[in-house]
């Protein structure tokens, strides 16, 4: 696998550096692009991860002028496509968004406004998605359906509409977009390419956060996009990423949402140490116990 890269000088100082990885997606990626352009208050730094690019996703940001990008000659998956964009970000804060998103006005603003609250460096901040389905996550504002394809985006009653919904600050932040230090993510070495395509490498970032310090976490409501869901995962072979969690951290990510980053609820404030109570240590006991006889191997003898 090759990897090549193009750097775009700025003419400003970019307020975020926003990272967005994207694999023969070009419609998507036009539609995320223009709506940070187009809905946000502050001017940013966009640098693309080109997966292969067969859709003439290379030629079309060479020719926006003001895009960096980096670029794997097969598909290198979210956790390396990540990491090689984020080597060209020279703003103090990264946002990582997926390419299937459309990014609401003010987005940037109200996670600036949280940001500056801040009194340390250790901190994950994530804004709120929109989807047009329910599949149970407490962070989502859920069943509001404006289309699953650009082409059929329904913009404008999206924009009179997507800000009367309810949504409370929330608690656990891990869901895109997400913004963090830069000093953060490089510090931590980024995601972890062991769990390359991708799957689960999201709750490994989170640990490793919590590992260097961080117990800040916390989902704006006001700062919204629109997913689409594209479902880029269902073309690739998944990686085995729950249990590669269990082995690497000694318990499951369940375990650690529920007991450590206690994601989905009203925001809750700085997280304490959860108590390592005699139900917690058997939960994780029995995250290992399933890995354990899963991986146990089979005796073909008898």
């Amino acid at each position: 696998m090759e990897f090549t890269y193009k750097k775009v000088p700025l003419a400003y100082s970019p307020v975020f550096s926003i990272l967005i990885p994207s694999w023969n997606n070009l419609d998507y990626l036009k539609c995320v692009v223009n709506s940070i352009r187009k809905n946000s208050r502050y001017e940013h730094q966009i640098i693309v991860h080109v997966n292969e690019g067969k859709d003439g996703s290379e030629d079309w940001v060479l020719a926006q002028g003001d895009i960096g990008y980096t670029k794997s000659s097969q598909n290198s998956g979210v956790c390396y496509g990540f990491n090689a964009a984020s080597h060209l970000a020279v703003a103090d804060y990264l946002v990582f968004i997926d390419d299937d998103m459309y990014l609401c006005p003010d987005w940037d603003f109200f996670l600036l406004e949280e940001i500056k609250k801040q009194k340390d460096d250790k901190w994950c901040i994530s804004g709120t998605m929109i989807e047009g389905f329910d599949k149970g996550n407490a962070c989502v504002i859920a069943d509001k359906n404006y289309g699953t394809h650009p082409s059929e985006f329904d913009e404008a009653k999206f924009l009179s509409e997507y800000a009367s919904y309810p949504k409370e600050d929330w608690n656990g932040s891990q869901w895109y977009p997400m913004v963090l230090p830069t000093f953060v993510y490089r510090a931590v070495g980024g995601l972890s390419v062991e769990f390359f395509p991708g799957m689960y490498s999201d709750p490994d970032f989170m640990i490793k956060l919590w590992h260097y310090g961080v117990r800040f976490y916390k989902g704006i409501g006001k700062s919204r996009v629109y997913h689409f869901a594209s479902r880029s995962t269902g073309r690739v072979k998944r990686n085995d990423g729950r249990t590669e969690f269990i082995l690497k951290w000694g318990l499951s990510s369940n375990t650690f949402f529920k007991n450590y980053l206690k994601i989905g609820p009203k925001f809750l404030g700085t997280l304490p140490e959860p108590e390592e109570t005699f139900t917690l240590k058997f939960k994780k006991q029995i995250d290992r116990w399933k890995v354990k006889f899963k991986t146990r191997p089979i005796d073909i003898s008898r």
